[in-house]
């Protein structure tokens, strides 16, 4: 077995008496003192500080000097317009496979002289062979490994954030910027995985616990763990790669068409040339055979990963599956997501999983569960 890993934050947790478990390779607080029902309600109401160091950086730059290219030569894996991607703007985007399928979801940001992009924790091993494979000949591949970052959300982040950087409260969603914190320069954009607004932050391993302590010193500011971390990005109906993204998911079934740019759709400027483009794009057109979807369940206990959805309480042929479920603390019942049949799809259409042999009803939601908040 690979040696379980720790983030430079490690230690800073367990002084905080963090409950510790494996995840993505990783030793990761899933909670603290506080609880995962707490942590979740105080990251919408006020502020929370996540350890995401678990995470991939790594910066491409173009051989040929000019950023430019090195998007172009990114286009070729990821079917988003990142060529017209403007200076300090970041962009959702995801590596796809032949059959269409994603292979991960990450975040690409133009840094001017070069492009930035986060990866998932359990793909970036395969994440950055893959760029090393296919982008090496055009690009400088740079994995950052003396960085670690970390994310504040909720609607306090900004008042928090901009007492130690006062240049995050200028920042609209989805901007980057380099400015100092403590008197290093940090790596910020204005985003996160919770649906609320906030930022995250890349700064150096051997200064990251100073950060994290004058962070949550200050008034409304919690750590949070990875527990309420899942129920968050759940309200906020963000997928979970390996869950409710894969390599069997294209972006039509998975509700992600919104991040193909029209350049890279069927009469694009810069149409397809992405692994996948053959299927993905008729998709957009034509529609998928199936639908991400959110599942109200009519009970209260919650529907989760795994469990099978029919049409009704008889048929035996199932009609999609949950992947993705739990508590929401926010909306005060159940919520899930999984895949059905797009015939199944419309909101409020009725439809039954199968729990301990019975038969319970769900309503296809709307997603998201809760509203973003977002700063525009």
């Amino acid at each position: 077995m690979a040696e379980i890993k720790h983030t430079p934050l490690y230690d800073f947790h367990l002084s905080l008496d963090a409950k510790m478990v494996p995840f993505a390779g990783y030793q990761m607080p899933v909670q603290y003192p506080l609880g995962v029902m707490k942590e979740h309600i105080h990251t919408r109401t006020h502020a929370g500080l996540f350890d995401v160091s678990h995470m991939g950086q790594v910066i491409l730059r173009a051989k040929s000097g000019n950023t430019a290219d090195a998007a172009l030569a990114l286009e070729m894996l990821i079917p988003v317009n990142i060529h017209g991607l403007g200076e300090n703007r970041q962009r959702y985007g995801f590596f796809t496979n032949a059959d269409g399928g994603i292979l991960d979801d990450l975040m690409i940001a133009n840094r001017g002289d070069h492009l930035f992009v986060v990866v998932n924790a359990a793909c970036k091993d395969a994440d950055i062979a893959h760029m090393q494979a296919h982008l090496s000949d055009r690009c400088d591949i740079e994995v950052i490994t003396d960085r670690a970052l970390i994310a504040i959300q909720g609607p306090a982040s900004q008042a928090a954030l901009e007492t130690l950087c006062p240049e995050a409260a200028q920042m609209r969603f989805m901007d980057v910027i380099t400015a100092d914190i403590l008197g290093t320069p940090a790596w910020i954009s204005r985003s996160g995985y919770t649906g609320e607004d906030g930022y995250e932050i890349s700064f150096p391993n051997d200064q990251i616990v100073e950060l994290a302590t004058a962070l949550t010193a200050i008034d409304g500011v919690e750590p949070i763990g990875l527990g309420a971390r899942d129920s968050l990005r759940l309200e906020a109906g963000l997928c979970l790669y390996g869950h409710d993204i894969d390599t069997t998911t294209t972006p039509a079934q998975a509700g992600l068409v919104w991040a193909i740019q029209k350049s890279r759709r069927t009469d694009g400027e810069r149409a397809g040339g992405f692994p996948g483009a053959d299927k993905i794009l008729p998709e957009i057109i034509n529609g998928a055979p199936r639908k991400r979807v959110g599942l109200r369940p009519d009970g209260r206990a919650p529907m989760r990963e795994g469990i099978e959805l029919y049409a009704n309480e008889t048929d035996t042929a199932p009609i999609g599956t949950i992947t993705s479920g739990g508590f929401g603390p926010t909306v005060g019942h159940p919520v899930s997501m999984g895949y059905v049949e797009t015939k199944y799809s419309s909101p409020d259409t009725i439809v039954f999983a199968e729990i301990r042999g019975k038969r319970m009803a769900a309503h296809i939601s709307a997603l998201p569960f809760t509203p973003a908040n977002f700063k525009r």
